[in-house]
């Protein structure tokens, strides 16, 4: 059996309708709800055709209730009582930060550079509640039930909002236990001869490309390590198993230990933008807003 949806003209009207019971008048009615008091009339006169019965008892000093329409001004009222706490729950979402806010960011970066932000954000403001996941795999924002997911590098789905919060450039490492057995390679072609580490999750993770002096070159290794987080990566560097190119955000710290190794420092690598991308621009609410407005200034 099919279940009958109450209709907007529906709902409408049985606002119509409580407001003339409570006002006590159409003319009064009219006033309070912004209307004419012949949109009023109408609206009254659609109800009662639509229900088959009678509402109200009309004269031109006074209206009542018949028994009818007494019976249905108590389910009515309750309903547009709800009605109007349900649009003020909304508004409130709309005005106030709060709730439940689902967040993705890649594991690096969020273990790096994310914590510190996410607990500056819930002092700020104490209404809204986290719900964290760090992974490196390609989120479907939407599909997902995600408020914002940070990303690293190309947004190309363009139905989506993205707001870039940083940059960082990419470096190619390797530890110096690595250099000291296997030499360091003076050329981006010499990586061919190396054993190399590389991030699956790329579209083409065995490219990778170079500027030097504004010119455009490109060289396809042979991995000897493919891995889907770039916390694996760092971890096989320092291990010595090879050479990978990383953002500099994933490895600062093992840069300035002296774990690892910045190598072919004469090549240009590709910059990475830090982007916080959302699904809508449109009635964005405030929970998403004040995080992605508070992200942006914490890496401004």
């Amino acid at each position: 059996m099919t279940k009958k949806i109450a209709s907007i003209d529906l709902l409408d009207g049985m606002a119509v309708f409580v407001g003339v019971v409570d006002a006590g008048s159409f003319t009064a009615a009219a006033r309070l709800l912004g209307h004419s008091t012949s949109y009023v009339s109408k609206q009254i006169t659609r109800l009662e055709k639509r229900l088959g019965s009678r509402l109200l008892n009309r004269t031109t000093r006074t209206i009542s209730l018949t028994d009818a329409g007494r019976a249905y001004y108590e389910r009515c009222s309750q309903i547009v009582i709800d009605a109007e706490n349900a649009e003020r729950s909304i508004n409130r979402l709309q005005e106030t930060p709060s709730g439940l806010l689902r967040i993705n960011a890649p594991v690096s970066f969020g273990s790096s550079h994310l914590l510190d932000v996410f607990s500056r954000f819930m002092q700020s403001y104490p209404e809204i509640k986290l719900e964290v996941e760090f992974n490196d795999r390609l989120i479907d924002v939407v599909a997902e039930g995600y408020d914002v997911v940070i990303r690293v590098g190309a947004i190309r789905d363009s139905n989506l909002v993205a707001r870039k919060i940083t940059s960082s450039r990419s470096v190619m490492l390797a530890s110096p236990d690595y250099i000291k057995r296997k030499g360091c390679p003076q050329r981006v072609e010499d990586l061919t001869q190396h054993d190399c580490i590389a991030y699956s999750l790329l579209p083409t993770p065995a490219q990778w490309t170079f500027y030097k002096d504004g010119v455009r070159s490109s060289v396809t290794v042979e991995p000897r390590a493919m891995c889907n987080n770039a916390a694996l990566e760092v971890a096989m560097l320092v291990q010595g198993i090879g050479i990978a190119r990383l953002p500099l955000f994933t490895c600062e710290q093992e840069v300035a230990s002296g774990a690892l190794q910045v190598i072919l420092e004469d090549y240009e690598q590709p910059q990475l933008d830090v982007y916080a991308v959302y699904p809508h621009r449109q009635y964005l609410t405030a929970k998403v807003r004040a995080f992605v407005d508070f992200v942006a200034e914490a890496f401004a």
